[in-house]
């Protein structure tokens, strides 16, 4: 198993990398989204959590990542010692079409499918994506965690509809006429993945590139008035037997598979990672379940995070593990304190694991 860290597009920073290399990692996922662009409810020094209309604006619809500029970030890393495993989520304005089943459906698949080809071209060897209409949406920022530092949360059901010009918790179109989007069903979110599925994991098994899936976040039946996909933990099963391949692989986030009302997560772990299906793991920790749950310390919440290492060594998962995110710690420099603490902890308790 491996130690990374995950930076968004604006930490991609030499300093940023050599901070991770001396907190142990080896490795980094990369969010090439800006998530914080024109969100004013959004600021820049933590996780995205936004307000009604989202994280900010997406970015530009005609203007895809180039291998060209997928090389330079793999190479700066490559400088301070890191590999770059991962590039975590496509831009909504590259796919919402996809998503919502829209005129440009088909325009957009091709935009993934060139996307997932520059990965490939780049020496990138894993996309994570997160197929849901609202997003990652309905998070609150509070002094949740112990000694009252700063955290995410979710205090209630979030049922405010979702204005025309959003997808994915981001606005596309901030000059769309005024109403809501009109809500999907189970069924037909399903039958938006299939057809996603079915026409981009042949391209990334060409490409040379596993597409990992993100659980739902926060994993709830419903979101603004949205259908959510992987909400519980056997829904992950379903999208693997959607499309059989090496290719179709999970992004497993840890903390949204505990916050589920249903099932256990070592049994996910252990389901998962036994089948070779954990493209890379968010390590983090949470208490509570949906629709009420705080993110705390690594060593603070619900889950045994040394047993989950545990059943990830006995199944023979090689990959990445990221903390994700983590609770701020009261200093000049919060983030990175949070982070800190976050992987010494990790980088300890792998060690342990290997030696037992």
């Amino acid at each position: 198993m491996k130690l990374g860290l995950g930076l968004y597009r604006h930490m991609l920073t030499r300093e940023n990398f050599q901070f991770a290399r001396q907190a142990g990692a080896t490795h980094i996922v990369a969010h090439l989204v800006d998530y914080f662009r024109g969100g004013a409810q959004n600021p820049r020094d933590n996780q995205p959590t936004g307000g009604e209309l989202g994280w900010g604006l997406a970015g530009d619809p005609d203007k895809l990542w180039t291998v060209d500029e997928l090389i330079e970030f793999r190479r700066a890393a490559e400088a301070e010692g890191l590999k770059l495993e991962a590039i975590e989520n496509f831009d909504p304005a590259h796919w919402h079409d996809v998503l919502l089943d829209g005129p440009k459906r088909q325009q957009q698949l091709e935009n993934v499918k060139t996307t997932i080809r520059n990965l490939g071209k780049a020496g990138i060897p894993i996309m994570g994506y997160n197929f849901s209409i609202a997003g990652v949406c309905g998070r609150t920022h509070r002094a949740y965690a112990r000694g009252g530092a700063m955290s995410v949360g979710m205090e209630g059901p979030v049922d405010v509809p979702m204005p025309n010009g959003m997808a994915w918790n981001m606005v596309i179109d901030p000059n769309a006429p005024k109403g809501d989007v009109p809500s999907a069903t189970h069924e037909q979110l399903w039958q938006r993945l299939n057809v996603f599925l079915q026409e981009v994991i042949p391209v990334a098994e060409e490409a040379g590139v596993k597409l990992a899936l993100h659980p739902d976040d926060p994993p709830m039946p419903f979101m603004r008035g949205q259908p959510r996909l992987v909400y519980q933990p056997h829904l992950y099963q379903k999208v693997i037997d959607l499309k059989p391949s090496p290719a179709n692989t999970l992004e497993f986030c840890l903390g949204s598979l505990a916050e589920m009302t249903e099932g256990d997560v070592y049994e996910a772990v252990d389901q998962y990672s036994r089948q070779n299906k954990l493209a890379y793991v968010h390590f983090r920790n949470v208490t509570g379940k949906v629709p009420f749950y705080r993110e705390t310390f690594i060593d603070d919440g619900d889950i045994d995070m040394i047993r989950v290492l545990r059943i990830l060594k006995r199944n023979g998962f090689d990959g990445v593990l990221i903390p994700d995110h983590t609770p701020q710690m009261s200093c000049a420099a919060p983030w990175h304190a949070g982070m800190a603490f976050a992987m010494g902890y990790m980088r300890a308790a792998m060690q342990m694991i290997e030696k037992e």
